[in-house]
């Protein structure tokens, strides 16, 4: 069941979902700011993309320790100085090499937990984070000390839930078997998630809903490609994810493949049909999973936010949705095994 809608500015009513079993709400449409702030756009151009967001009615922002060294968590906090605290949902994680990137600046360890909180705190300027969340799973570190770390800053009031990012869900369910014992509110699991990558539907969204842990799902949008703008047997745009030689291209090379291109542009007609951007559908099929609770949505422009946040509330038609995949075919990928290669998987010596 939806929660009550809340009208916004500029035509977009934004909707909000439980965090898992929690009581906490996030909206459905959440800024997220990897590779963008403290990287591939100016500051005031990432303020300006805060605050289109913050004018559709998006209240939940995303981010993380390692985006851009730090520099990211920087930005964001100083794009939401001066909003009032209690009507934010901010969303950080920790795992990733950070600052001189030492031995101990990364990973799960009791130690770069207590002290990676500490300086996200700092940079977003703010007491707490509503959510904290193990970027990737630590293979170096036992799960118990880390599940204690997450409890102890918990306890001391820097983080109020806990969740994880891109864990498979045999390590989801042992998590939430620790974080009952241990009493830690564990509820969200953020994974990439679209039409195109699918890897969580067979195992990680049936243990996530067995734990009362919702998905906050990442590139909805398959870092640009399902927006229809890359045409097979073309160039990239200039200024395009795509041309992004700092880590997006490197990202979207998989789906760079005129097999898929092709697929994408017979999307176009079905978005029109149903009224919506290209951009729009993508956001709004995510959100068409009950076990999502918001769709993570970067942007270079605020014109880009507004848009994607206007899938909100958008209910795609069973017919809409059998197109889709219709279309898709076997290009998108489904394989639950993909999740386990997201972590490295040995403990050094």
């Amino acid at each position: 069941m939806r929660p009550r809608l809340i009208p916004i500015a500029k035509g977009i009513t934004m909707h909000y979902r439980h965090l898992g079993a929690s009581g906490v709400k996030v909206s459905e449409i959440i800024y997220g700011n990897w590779l963008t702030h403290g990287s591939q756009i100016e500051n005031e151009t990432a303020t300006a993309c805060v605050h289109a967001a913050l004018d559709a009615g998006i209240s939940s922002f995303d981010t993380a320790d390692v985006y851009a060294n730090t520099a990211a968590e920087t930005v964001l906090g100083e794009a939401l100085k001066g909003q009032r605290r209690e009507s934010l949902e901010i969303l950080t994680k920790v795992f990733g090499p950070i600052g001189p990137k030492g031995h101990n600046d990364t990973g799960l360890s009791r130690k770069h937990i207590r002290e990676g909180i500490d300086g996200s705190l700092r940079r977003l300027q703010t007491d707490y984070v509503d959510l904290y969340q193990a970027h990737r799973y630590d293979y170096a570190t036992p799960l118990e000390e880390t599940m204690l770390a997450f409890a102890d800053v918990v306890r001391a009031g820097k983080v109020l839930y806990v969740g994880v990012s891109e864990w498979t869900a045999a390590q989801i369910a042992d998590a939430a078997r620790l974080a009952k014992e241990l009493h830690v509110p564990l509820v969200s699991n953020q994974p990439q998630y679209s039409a195109l990558w699918r890897v969580i539907e067979a195992e990680v969204v049936p243990a996530s809903k067995e734990a009362g842990i919702s998905q906050i799902v990442w590139s909805p949008i398959a870092q640009g490609v399902l927006t229809g703008k890359y045409k097979p047997g073309a160039g990239v745009p200039e200024g395009s994810r795509a041309a992004d030689d700092k880590g997006g291209a490197n990202m979207i090379k998989r789906w760079m493949r005129d097999d898929v291109l092709e697929r994408v542009q017979q999307l176009l007609p079905i978005a029109a049909d149903a009224g919506l951007t290209p951009a729009q559908l993508a956001v709004a099929w995510v959100l068409q999973n009950d076990n999502v609770a918001g769709a993570i949505i970067g942007a270079s422009r605020p014109e880009q936010v507004t848009e994607a946040a206007a899938a909100a509330g958008v209910t795609l038609e069973p017919s809409v949705l059998a197109q889709i995949d219709e279309v898709l075919g076997d290009v998108v990928e489904r394989d639950p095994a993909r999740t386990h290669e997201s972590s490295p998987k040995q403990r050094e010596a």
